[in-house]
């Protein structure tokens, strides 16, 4: 994986987690593979991969099986597609409409591309 310098390693794999789960590649209650297992896949420390879980899990993305590993959350997919949803709309859509309205851009034109 070749990983971004402007974004934390370990929230990159994160998205890339929560991508997986998003396309159905991890269901609800399906074990995903362990810390040691994706840091060893990655080249990373075991400890950045310790704080993806972690991040995962208050997300409410992950939970823990004491003793047995992580799992998929249920409405896992539901929660990343609404965290996914407000990120666009706080952070990039801001930024979206003001490029629209420097480079004169009506919302009938962005409509029209849109079609």
């Amino acid at each position: 994986m070749d990983f971004n310098k402007q974004k934390p390693i370990y929230l990159q794999i994160a998205d890339t987690m929560c991508e997986r789960i998003v396309a159905g590649e991890w269901g609800e209650d399906e074990r995903v593979p362990s810390v040691r297992d994706v840091a060893a896949t990655l080249g990373v420390n075991p400890n950045t991969v310790m704080r993806t879980f972690d991040y995962l899990q208050n997300a409410e993305i992950v939970y823990n099986r004491r003793g047995l590993g992580y799992y998929v959350s249920p409405k896992a997919k539901d929660r990343i597609l609404g965290l996914n949803r407000q990120y666009f709309i706080n952070e990039e859509l801001p930024y979206f409409v003001q490029r629209m309205k420097m480079l004169g851009f009506t919302y009938e034109d962005l409509a029209e591309h849109l079609r």
